[in-house]
């Protein structure tokens, strides 16, 4: 099989190509190649890609001349091993580039494996991390939702710790992520709103996750129990400050998640409530980690897993198996064209 790597414009992110990989390097002792097995393309790649230089993220599968490789989230297994804790055949779950193959430094950590490669050392130990995976029913799922529905999980988390709160209110309510947190969210007896575009509502709403959902043409008209927080996970500073002048007083705190309308991107400015503070998941899996322990939290995150795909039946999963797929998919997802109801699972070959 020829080895391939899909680069984008770190500039222009609308200008991506296949090119083929070079020619591997002998390993060094420490090191495994792995060939990728499948991912999940979502919006969630897209934001690594938009704050890739501030956040990082470009840093993990480092290209020359301008380009980046985007993180995604799935599994590959090890097909040539010079690192005495990764036989070949070890299959992970992890942090991947869009590529056929990569090379690790894998280590054997306190809860599965680690990539100690030295240009990753200074980056979050959370996506350093790959756990061992053997196959399993739900692993399409799991490159879809593990990642997204983590951060999901962990935004509920933190914000059930404010018992008073009332309501939410979601922007780019269409996000897996967002339809994550409206179900966790719904179920603690939290009213949950979600903001969409006009050609999402009908679907949304069919969907049962939101008891309100608005268009972002209606948000003069916006309203919420209070206290109630604002998620955004759209980036968008024209949402961002409507809703807070919509919501007034009764805005107590607003979370900056993700930038799924990346178009948009920029600073919201001076806002009336409560001042946007940046959510970053690797920072309450640490304070969870420390409170609970790492099984723990992993065991109740599985859990709650589990739960939100057997009552995803309105979720459809689409396979594509190789580049033009992948770049095909990758055009669809960058411009917004990707359904709520949808999920993308590429196979490279």
């Amino acid at each position: 099989m020829a080895a391939w790597d899909i680069l984008v414009d770190r500039k222009d992110l609308r200008r991506i190509e296949k090119r083929p990989a070079p020619d591997p390097s002998p390993l060094a002792d420490g090191e495994a190649r792995l060939e990728i097995e499948r991912f999940a393309l979502t919006a969630n790649n897209i934001t690594y890609a938009v704050i890739g230089d501030s956040f990082g993220y470009w840093k993990f599968f480092p290209a020359a001349d301008g380009l980046g490789r985007i993180p995604v989230w799935g599994f590959a297994k090890v097909v040539e091993s010079k690192a005495a804790e990764a036989p070949v055949g070890l299959r992970l779950f992890g942090y991947l580039p869009m590529s056929t193959h990569f090379t690790a430094r894998l280590t054997k950590g306190r809860h599965g494996y680690v990539d100690a490669a030295g240009h990753r050392a200074e980056l979050p130990p959370t996506y350093n991390a790959y756990s061992e995976a053997p196959a399993d029913a739900l692993d399409d799922h799991r490159a879809l939702l593990r990642p997204l529905f983590m951060t999901s999980w962990l935004l509920d988390d933190l914000l059930s710790e404010d018992t008073s709160m009332a309501s939410l209110v979601l922007s780019s309510a269409s996000s897996k992520t967002a339809l994550g947190l409206a179900s966790l969210a719904r179920k603690r007896g939290v009213e949950v709103i979600g903001l969409t575009s006009p050609g999402n509502a009908d679907k949304l709403a069919q969907f049962g996750l939101y008891d309100r959902v608005v268009t972002y043409d209606q948000l003069g008209s916006l309203s919420a129990k209070a206290p109630a927080a604002y998620v955004d996970f759209a980036g968008n500073p024209q949402v961002t400050r409507a809703v807070h002048t919509a919501l007034g007083d009764s805005l107590t705190r607003s979370l900056i998640v993700g930038v799924t309308h990346w178009q948009d991107g920029g600073a919201a400015g001076d806002l009336p409530g409560p001042t946007p503070t940046l959510f970053f998941a690797p920072d309450q899996i640490r304070k969870r980690a420390a409170e609970w322990g790492a099984g723990e939290l992993d065991a109740r995150f599985d859990t709650a897993l589990r739960g939100f795909v057997a009552e995803a039946d309105w979720l459809k999963l689409n396979h594509h198996t190789g580049p033009d797929a992948l770049m095909a998919t990758y055009a669809d997802v960058l411009e917004g064209r990707a359904r709520p109801d949808e999920g993308h699972i590429i196979r490279p070959v």
